[in-house]
């Protein structure tokens, strides 16, 4: 095939272009999702990394690299591995850990690590934990302390009324329970 229809290249400056976008705010997390990152960072580094090199190491000496499949593949593999890494590097360096479990006293106020029990005006309760930018999980009920959800219920006390502006209008919630995990 032709290389005038092939995109073919080793500059890895292309790819920095699919780099997960993420605000320039703080990073405040969670220890468990610290941890999480932590974890997946050393796994990166420690296991999948280390045998993606050998392969490429041995494709490589297999010959012919422009038709070797094993070759092109595990550099396509190890740039998306070496640019994992140097986000997580990144978000963990910028991190502030914030423990809600070491909260000197009991409040009924949301804070970061809340979880808010919260109903709508036609009555459906929701039940949302308001975490770091690098913990979201909609399935969970885990926000972002940036999401509007979050902006409207932080510093909010069980029993306040907060406005929430969606696409949709203006949402009144009523907040009806705040707790904080335990470590």
């Amino acid at each position: 095939m032709s290389k005038a229809f092939v995109r073919e290249t080793d500059n890895d400056d292309d790819e920095e272009l699919d780099a997960p976008e993420v605000p320039a705010v703080r990073n405040y997390i969670t220890p468990s999702g610290y941890r999480r990152l932590k974890d997946e960072l050393l796994q990166l580094l420690n296991t999948e990394r280390p045998e993606v090199v050998k392969t490429v190491s041995w494709a490589a000496s297999n010959g012919d690299r422009s038709e070797n499949g094993d070759y092109i593949y595990g550099k396509k593999r190890l740039r998306e591995i070496d640019r994992r890494i140097r986000f997580l590097t990144g978000r963990l360096d910028l991190a502030e850990v914030v423990d809600p479990a070491a909260r000197q006293e009991a409040t009924e106020q949301v804070f970061f690590g809340a979880t808010v029990v919260y109903a709508l005006a036609e009555g459906k309760q929701n039940r949302v934990t308001i975490v770091g930018v690098d913990e979201v999980d909609p399935a969970r009920g885990y926000v972002s302390w940036i999401s509007p959800v979050a902006a409207a219920l932080l510093k909010a006390h069980v029993g306040d009324q907060v406005s929430l502006k969606t696409p949709g209008g203006t949402k009144t919630l009523e907040i009806l329970d705040v707790t904080y995990a335990t470590s």
